[in-house]
């Protein structure tokens, strides 16, 4: 095949039934398009939602008629106009295949999380972000970590905005597993814990971190996860209601200074705790006997820095909010479901 200059373009090849094509790479894409196959023809044929392994969360099993025409037009649409692109290497021998199979795999250069989650319009919870926290509440977002705090212009890097909401909303560490099902009904409540978080003083100003400690990502997993706990929780307080709003009406009066001596509690003295006004926060924080380290981050230069270890600082972080604003002490830890 030529193009109009009269170059060859690309060649025509053509395959008899004897030409057998082997996956090397890629069957995952086949594997999921024949999940979505297989859906779609059982609901088709049988006229309810698989009660296992079914594509679309659903509180019923039944189909309605006007469900039923949408399922009939994506099976429609999935035979006829949705494409998967493949790439096929003719004549490989056996350790070429395996040759390309490590290149396809090892060689290949990953998108940054903070850009691919740019892209990905999806998952619900990058919706939300987008919609009402970037677009509403004009939160700015850039792609990389800010590391140089003297640099810092008061944006938030896309990946810690991620792993805060996924906190918010689902109580893990990322948002891979986001339904619409379970995100939708916790938006309000989550929009109206960003509004309290950007009406914290000095977030989002340019040297946001010298001025708050509010606006390190730990400290907002830390508030995050308090949200989650009395509003989202399967073992959440009688009274959750009225805590959640002594909490999200409370963000904004909190002393997020780097010299509250909150922060330093765990680096102070018996007789420091007690002349600092912070002895009590021994009924909320974990024993500090010795055994066990922490370290939650050190003040230095008139900046508290916290640490990178946020999966264990932002619990300790939310038991010293929990005790500042006399919120319900944490009951003994249990697997969230």
């Amino acid at each position: 095949m030529s193009a109009a200059d009269g170059q060859t373009a690309a060649f025509k090849i053509f395959l008899s039934q004897k030409h057998v094509l082997w996956v090397v790479d890629g069957q995952h894409r086949r594997m999921g398009m024949e999940l979505v196959f297989n859906f779609l023809n059982d609901v088709r044929t049988k006229g309810v939602y698989p009660k296992k392994g079914s594509l679309y969360p659903s509180d019923t099993q039944e189909i309605t008629p006007d469900e039923a025409l949408l399922w009939e037009e994506c099976y429609v649409v999935a035979r006829t106009f949705c494409t998967v692109g493949i790439e096929i290497h003719l004549g490989l021998n056996v350790d070429q295949e395996r040759q390309l199979f490590h290149d396809l795999n090892r060689l290949g250069k990953k998108v940054e999380t903070s850009i691919a989650l740019s892209f990905d319009s999806a998952n619900p919870i990058n919706l939300f972000i987008k919609d009402r926290i970037i677009n509403n509440l004009g939160v700015r977002v850039q792609e990389r970590d800010q590391a140089d705090w003297h640099q810092d212009d008061g944006s938030i890097s896309r990946k810690d905005l991620v792993a805060i909401n996924a906190i918010l909303f689902l109580n893990k560490t990322n948002i891979a597993s986001a339904t619409p099902h379970d995100v939708t009904p916790r938006v309000n409540v989550a929009y109206r814990f960003w509004e309290a978080v950007t009406a914290i003083s000095g977030i989002g100003e340019a040297q946001a971190r010298e001025n708050t400690v509010a606006a390190q990502p730990v400290v907002l997993k830390a508030l995050a996860k308090l949200v989650f706990d009395f509003a989202f929780s399967n073992r959440k307080p009688e009274n959750s209601d009225e805590i959640l709003n002594t909490l999200l009406d409370g963000i904004t009066e909190i002393d997020f200074s780097h010299n509250n001596p909150m922060w330093q509690y765990f680096d102070l003295s018996d007789a420091q705790r007690v002349t600092s006004g912070v002895s009590d926060l021994a009924l909320y924080v974990p024993s500090d006997d010795g055994s066990v380290n922490r370290d939650i981050g050190k003040f230095q230069g008139g900046f508290m820095r916290f640490g990178a270890k946020h999966n264990d600082i932002y619990p300790i972080i939310g038991d010293m909010i929990r005790w500042k604003l006399n919120l319900h002490r944490k009951l003994p830890r249990l697997k969230e479901r």
